[in-house]
């Protein structure tokens, strides 16, 4: 018996559509980096690259838990002297909700070029609308 290896140019890439409208930031998030790697496929190989493209929708409405919104901020470096840059996620999530959402996938995402490729499948919209109808995404809870 041998074990099955995935290739990359054999891989068939489908679409899903997550809803984060009430659902913790942090879960949403998870869902989606586990589909954007390709864990959760019976074919999953470490090194190839089988994950699949994800939407997500209604990013402005999802919740974080506890006092996270007053005492978890985003820091950023611009790389000159005084150049730190800070924005509580209270303003992150009213004023760049997409932002959040973007930093919490890639933040779950392998840190290598496999990770850099997936987190280019990643669409994330602060509304409820998207323009991928055409790929018929499926919706996942």
């Amino acid at each position: 018996m041998s074990t099955y290896m995935a290739k990359a140019e054999t891989v068939v890439r489908k679409w899903y559509v997550i809803d984060a409208a009430g659902k913790p930031l942090g879960r949403t998030a998870a869902k989606a980096a586990t589909i954007l790697n390709g864990k959760h496929r019976p074919e999953y190989t470490p090194h190839v690259d089988c994950g699949e493209y994800v939407i997500i929708v209604n990013a402005e409405k999802a919740v974080l838990t506890g006092k996270k919104l007053e005492q978890k901020y985003y820091r950023h470096h611009s790389g000159y002297i005084g150049g730190l840059k800070s924005m509580d996620y209270k303003t992150m999530m009213a004023k760049r909700p997409v932002l959040a959402m973007n930093l919490a996938v890639k933040g779950m995402l392998p840190h290598n070029s496999i990770g850099a490729k997936s987190i280019t499948r990643l669409k994330v919209y602060a509304g409820a609308e998207h323009g991928h109808q055409a790929q018929k995404p499926e919706a996942i809870d």
